[in-house]
């Protein structure tokens, strides 16, 4: 199976889906970057980019969570 499951991933799968994750929240902000620095731009396509990179953001910190052992106050 797939990211479909249920199944808690394990530390080398996080970290890998972690860094392909990076990765394309790099791409997209050199993307939005790129786009912004060339005026006259699609403000519908500026907005949906950074709302994908801000989706990124949170599946990263909710992965990067899952790497952090719980610690019992």
């Amino acid at each position: 199976m797939n990211d479909t499951t249920s199944e808690p991933l394990d530390a080398e799968a996080i970290k890998a889906k972690l860094e392909a994750l990076k990765s394309e929240h790099r791409d997209l902000d050199e993307v939005i970057d790129r786009l912004i620095e060339k005026p006259p731009f699609d403000q519908l396509q500026l907005q949906r980019l950074k709302k994908r990179k801000l989706g990124l953001k949170d599946q990263i910190l909710k992965l990067e969570s899952q790497l952090i052992p719980d610690i019992i106050a």
